[in-house]
């Protein structure tokens, strides 16, 4: 029995680059590694700047690629990727990103360390055999959902897959104001938003705080005349506590200093003792050389300090007087302030600070009024002041979408959709409705069936109108993506299926107009478009009886011009088709 056939997708590189290479875009698909996706064994492949087509036989596998890319950038995983026989696949895709970009931002919120200076962003995904996915961005770990995010600003693809960015309707607003130059004055109402919101949460605030003290305010003027009628002071319940320890040892703290006077005053008395002592030896010190020196100073000293000792007995002995013996009163205001205490739920020394804080309240309630009156008018101005520059925003806005709408209109007949109406939709919110972006809300509209209603982008039936139509939009919308730093790297997976002649030649031109802004990635199957790339790669897959192969190769000039060749005759290259593609790479646009 044989071995099912198994596919090797393979690159060759040109030799070098064209000499005509535009510059690197803010944001550009440098690489793209695929291990192991359906039919694909192992592929490497490089990208340019600027234009670049992908042609090949229906069936080459191009699909593959777009898929492959789909999963590196957070899009669907299915067990069926997975190359037959192999335990995982894997994708990584390399970016070069300009500083400042909003996927380096998204990284640092996420706590991921951005590529260092001059290295590529990767976004990679494994997926296993049994459907299983892990993601990771500059070889972090990191959630399926945040590589879709980041993604989304890297990469917009459309035609036959999924498409985002153009299709939210938030995004409207800001590509209008980017478009039209209008940008420091969307920032400037962002500002006055902000700060009219800040004085309203406070005026809000106010009022509640009013409404607050109004409804306790029979209950704080009471509590204040509790706290006033007690007035509390700062250490008094550890005063009053120890007033009390010695009242209620009054008796016996009297007789102990009566005792120790006793004692000091037997007799002549310590002092009196030690004193006489001091004159005997003293009379006859003169006798005795040194020998008495030091005792007569020791005796002196004891004197002094026994008349001190003495002195303090007295002294405190009249404050124990002078402190009265109003053990009751001490108690009684003692327990009142306790008591008041536990009603607050404070300790004593916290009814202090209870009471100014009363106080306080009370004194903003008398005030408030004037308060409030003063926070209502700095509300109302900074209400006013966000109004105005809405309001003037809004008139800007409505003339620059009148612009964009015959911006796009000239762009859609060239590219077959002279039926097609496209609309810039702008609508009065409701005052409740107001936001950091003004009175408004914008919505990018189209009906491509005379007599119908625009609606929503994604309404577009047709694939290949999407494609055709959103490339005239990013075509417009360019240099506005451009301002706000979005310009992602673009794919158009088939942007030409259907059409050919004029309309396929205004296709590539503007295919290349668009890459002049933007890094474009262009999926096609007509010579005129893929005549307009400065990069052009050929998928080509062929097969035995017992193995597949597929070759993707970036062309030089004779090879681009034999596969332009190809893809006018068909499998059968004739000199007039040599002569035609001949005609298309010269053209001005090509």
């Amino acid at each position: 029995m044989s071995r099912p056939a198994r596919a090797r997708l393979t690159l060759v590189e040109p030799a070098s680059p064209p000499a005509d290479s535009p510059a690197t875009p803010g944001t550009m698909l440098a690489a793209l590694a695929i291990r192991d996706f359906v039919l694909i064994d192992r592929l490497d492949i490089a990208f340019e700047a600027g234009l670049s087509a992908l042609t090949g036989e229906t069936g080459a596998g191009k699909s593959i690629l777009l898929d492959a890319l789909g999963l590196a950038l957070g899009g669907r995983a299915e067990a069926g990727f997975v190359r037959k026989g192999a335990a995982q696949a894997s994708v990584a895709a390399s970016f070069d990103v300009a500083p400042g970009h909003p996927s380096l931002v998204r990284l640092a919120q996420q706590g991921l360390e951005p590529p260092e200076a001059g290295a590529p962003l990767i976004l990679r995904r494994v997926l296993s055999a049994d459907g299983r996915s892990r993601a990771f961005a500059n070889d972090q770990a990191c959630s399926v959902a945040l590589l879709r995010e980041l993604g989304e600003t890297l990469v917009e693809v459309h035609g036959q897959f999924d498409t985002h960015g153009l299709f939210d309707a938030a995004t409207h607003i800001g590509l209008l104001d980017a478009w039209a130059g209008l940008g420091r004055d969307a920032a400037k109402l962002s500002d006055l938003y902000g700060e009219w919101r800040r004085r309203a949460r406070a005026l809000d605030e106010a009022n509640e705080a009013v409404a607050r003290a109004r409804a306790e305010e029979e209950y704080l003027r009471h509590a204040l005349g509790e706290l006033d009628e007690l007035e509390p002071a700062p250490g008094e319940e550890a005063q009053l506590s120890e007033r009390r320890a010695i009242l209620q040892a009054r008796e016996k703290l009297s007789a102990a200093l009566g005792e120790a006077t006793g004692e000091i005053e037997q007799g002549k008395g310590v002092e009196g003792a030690l004193r006489a002592a001091q004159r005997a030896l003293e009379r006859v010190a003169p006798h005795a050389g040194e020998r008495f020196d030091r005792a007569i100073a020791a005796l002196d000293r004891a004197a002094s300090e026994a008349m001190d000792a003495a002195a303090e007995i007295e002294a405190a002995g009249e404050a124990l007087s002078e402190g009265g013996s109003d053990l009751e009163g001490t108690e009684e205001r003692l327990f009142a302030l306790r008591g008041l205490a536990r009603k607050h739920r404070t300790d004593v020394e916290g009814l202090v600070a209870l009471r100014a804080e009363i106080s306080e309240k009370l004194s903003a309630l008398d005030d408030g009024e004037a308060g409030l009156k003063r926070k209502a008018q700095e509300a109302a101005a900074a209400k006013a002041a966000y109004v105005a520059a809405a309001r003037e925003l809004s008139r800007e806005r409505n003339a620059a979408a009148a612009k964009l709408d015959k911006a796009l209109a000239r762009e859609l007949p060239p590219l077959k959709l002279e039926k097609a109406k496209f609309r810039t939709r702008i609508a009065a919110l409701a005052e409740t409705e107001w936001t950091a972006n003004g009175l408004d809300a914008v919505a990018f509209e189209v009906s491509t069936n005379p007599g119908s209603e625009p609606g929503p982008l994604a309404k577009i039936a047709s694939g290949g109108e999407l494609a055709r139509f959103m490339l005239a939009l990013k075509v417009v919308l360019a240099k506005a993506d451009a301002r706000r730093g979005l310009s992602p790297a673009l794919v158009f997976d088939e942007v030409d299926a259907g059409i050919g002649g004029a309309v396929a030649a205004a296709v590539g031109e503007r295919l290349a107009r668009l890459a002049g802004e933007s890094q474009v990635l262009v999926v096609t199957h007509s010579p005129q478009v893929a005549a307009r790339a400065n990069a052009h790669l050929r998928v080509a897959k062929t097969a035995t009886a017992k193995t597949a192969s597929t070759r993707i190769e970036t062309l030089d000039a004779a090879a681009r011009r034999e596969e332009i060749a190809r893809m006018l005759s068909g499998a059968t290259i004739t000199d007039a088709a040599r002569a035609a593609a001949d005609a298309l790479l010269a053209s001005p646009a090509a």
